[in-house]
């Protein structure tokens, strides 16, 4: 029971993780940021569209493994003897 508590725990956990890295480079949060402040030559870069939508991507990835994994069930491998 503990262990399937668990489990749902971190896909869930990893689901949002998935969800914050798709939304982040699209809010206010993204332009205003501590690195763009303190180290303006990163502004082209990081407002750049494309790497937003590349992290976007990696976003994008994490969540549909997450779904993935929490639709897969786990076997339990039984020794031959």
């Amino acid at each position: 029971m503990a262990n399937r508590l668990l489990r749902v725990l971190l896909l869930l956990l990893w689901l949002e993780m998935g969800l914050l890295i798709i939304l982040i480079p699209w809010s206010t949060f993204w332009e205003t940021n501590y690195f763009l402040n303190h180290y303006p030559s990163l502004i082209p870069i990081l407002l750049n569209p494309y790497v937003r939508g590349a992290i976007s991507g990696l976003g994008v990835v994490d969540a549909v493994l997450a779904v993935d994994s929490f639709r897969r069930k786990r076997t339990a491998v039984t020794p031959s003897n």
